[in-house]
């Protein structure tokens, strides 16, 4: 819908889907279920517009609603479709990989893909209280994978967002040169980050164009993660990756080039 002043606005039902995606959104940090003024807040909305679209989530089942307290969180809708899209990635094949790896290590591995400004972690890792599954891509080892290698149609990185701690990777300038020093080296370390005290070490899992499909990450107390032992865990990740590589693949894509079996 264009004004007369020429300004472009999406219309009337656009507008009401993104706010209630909006809504969906809001409870991305795993934290305790939200009241409609709780969803109001976080939107810069009027309670009773939070109120209208939580109800009409609800509805269709991705709310739902504690009745002794009114709180919402996320409903059945969402654990199916969230369930279906796992098994549709392949990622169910992934599992018993990070499992194997994590067993080998003794660190925590995990898998996550490019979500906008974030690095999603969609297999392997804790899902702990108050501690959702997305990391900033500017200032964790697996987001600087993703970015390093990006995927065709996901442009640059996106601005980076405030430092998670005084290591991260804050100014506009600094993610090019440290994206070139992953490229070269071919994988990220980050001391610090997601948290204090752990150390990361991300690698890509690549599609046959040579675009990262996935970053994976073993994380560990640097006491295990050491730089005397830093090669051994990059080979154990690199080994895991490229088996992702091949098991990640839809069925068609499995075949080499010229219709031999890969």
């Amino acid at each position: 819908m264009t004004t007369e002043a020429g300004i472009v606005r999406p219309p009337a039902g656009a507008q009401a889907v993104r706010r209630a995606l909006d809504v969906l959104h809001c409870f991305h940090d795993n934290g305790p279920d939200l009241s409609a003024s709780d969803l109001a807040r976080r939107l810069g909305l009027s309670t009773s517009t939070a109120h209208r679209l939580a109800r009409t989530l609800l509805g269709a089942g991705f709310l739902e609603q504690d009745a002794r307290t009114a709180r919402y969180r996320l409903g059945p809708a969402m654990t199916e479709l969230g369930r279906l899209s796992y098994h549709q990635r392949g990622l169910h094949l992934a599992a018993p990989e990070l499992s194997d790896l994590a067993e080998r290590t003794g660190a925590t591995a995990e898998l996550a893909l490019r979500s906008g400004p974030h690095a999603v972690v969609v297999a392997g890792g804790p899902v702990t209280p108050k501690v959702g599954l997305r990391r900033p891509l500017h200032s964790t080892a697996l987001g600087k994978v993703l970015l390093a290698w990006p995927r065709a149609g996901e442009g640059g990185p996106h601005a980076p967002p405030h430092a998670v701690t005084d290591r991260a990777v804050a100014e506009p300038s600094a993610p090019a040169a440290e994206l070139a020093r992953v490229r070269e080296a071919g994988y990220a370390l980050d001391e610090g980050e997601p948290g204090l005290g752990v150390r990361t070490l991300a690698v890509p899992v690549l599609e046959r164009s040579g675009h990262t499909r996935f970053a994976l990450a073993v994380r560990a107390a640097p006491e295990l993660l050491t730089d005397a032992r830093l090669d051994w865990f990059l080979a154990q990740a690199r080994s895991c990756a490229r088996a992702l590589e091949v098991l990640l693949l839809a069925p068609g894509e499995r075949r080499a080039p010229g219709g031999q079996a890969g």
